[in-house]
């Protein structure tokens, strides 16, 4: 899978994660909500965001060394 898709992948469930948490423990979960669509907000200006950093750190989307 690519960077892109995972960066995706991660944004979507922190998304639902956070409305999740917002609905039944506490409402200011649903600021972390608004601070994921913010990032993916700047990222599609800068195409870059503070979670592409991890994931290439954990090696998504390097392409594996030649032997």
């Amino acid at each position: 899978m690519s960077l892109e898709r995972y960066l995706r992948l991660i944004a979507g469930f922190f998304v639902m994660l956070s409305v999740a948490l917002g609905y039944w423990v506490n409402p200011a979960w649903f600021l972390f909500t608004a601070f994921v669509g913010l990032n993916l907000f700047q990222s599609a200006f800068t195409n870059w965001c503070p979670m592409m950093t991890f994931l290439r750190k954990m090696g998504v989307g390097v392409p594996p060394k030649a032997l």
